[in-house]
């Protein structure tokens, strides 16, 4: 996957939890994608966001905090 397709993709994710009224809008964004984002999409992502995120709004930056790293 490109790397420009995964931040629009996790972007897309933080948008529609960003008009959510929770609290832990970056907890629900990183749930869903440890839910559903298998784990070579993972880390790519975790590997992006240590880069510097370059593309990934600020939500999206912050849920990546909580991704869990798949174990090899």
């Amino acid at each position: 996957m490109q790397p420009e397709k995964m931040v629009m993709m996790a972007n897309q994710i933080a948008t529609f939890f960003q008009t959510q009224p929770d609290e832990d809008r970056a907890g629900k964004v990183a749930a869903h994608i440890n839910d559903f984002w298998e784990p070579r999409m993972r880390i790519k992502l975790l590997d992006h966001a240590a880069a510097g995120g370059e593309g990934l709004s600020p939500l999206a930056l912050e849920a990546c905090r909580h991704i869990r790293a798949p174990v090899a």
